[in-house]
């Protein structure tokens, strides 16, 4: 998770304590994930057709695999890439010690920013599976959603700093151009839902 020579300094007497119970706590939140998918569905389900309940297993299950890969990729890559970036700044009159609980509350923000972040292409696939959006429709406003992302990314990125929202923005705009594909497996023909009057 962190890069090699940076050292995590705690100058609370139960900081270090919290830290193995945020972790346990984030452990069982990434555990009942598929539960939280399907709360979160039955929440949802009253407000759709009957053929579109029927997604439901879909759901938990694409929303679930979202949220470990996000989590995943935070965890082995993103706020490994930051921290090294912001120890880059080394030198002989400044040395980095960051608080254990600072660099644990960014961590934690980065995993449920990139939990949410990687439900992109899970949104994409019921959009299109109900005829909402198409492939051509995500392709030509790609222009758009590069600004809207990096917008996104500056309001989700904890902390503010501009290489944070590039780390946010990048996954997000691989998980668009994902979604484009997904969108288009799911309906070829690019139909949309006909509106009646």
């Amino acid at each position: 998770m962190l890069p090699p020579g940076v050292t995590l300094i705690y100058t609370q007497p139960g900081e270090a304590f919290s830290l193995y119970v945020t972790v346990a706590l984030i452990s069982g939140i990434l555990v009942a994930a598929p539960f939280i998918s399907y709360q979160v569905w039955m929440f949802i389900a009253p407000g759709l057709y009957a053929n579109e309940r029927k997604m439901a297993y879909p759901f938990v299950a694409l929303t679930t695999l979202g949220f470990i890969l996000g989590a995943a990729f935070n965890h082995y890559i993103a706020f490994g890439v930051m921290m090294a970036f912001f120890g880059s700044f080394n030198t002989a009159d400044l040395a980095f010690m960051p608080r254990l609980q600072d660099v644990f509350g960014l961590y934690t923000r980065m995993l449920l920013v990139l939990g949410i972040v990687f439900q992109l292409p899970t949104v994409v696939f019921f959009l299109a599976k109900m005829k909402l959006v198409t492939a051509r429709f995500l392709a030509t406003n790609l222009k758009y959603a590069v600004l809207i992302i990096f917008v996104a990314a500056a309001i989700l990125t904890p902390g503010g700093d501009i290489w944070g929202q590039v780390i946010i923005a990048v996954p997000m705009l691989g998980l668009y151009l994902i979604s484009i594909l997904i969108a288009w497996a799911v309906n070829p023909r690019g139909r949309s839902r006909q509106v009646p009057d």
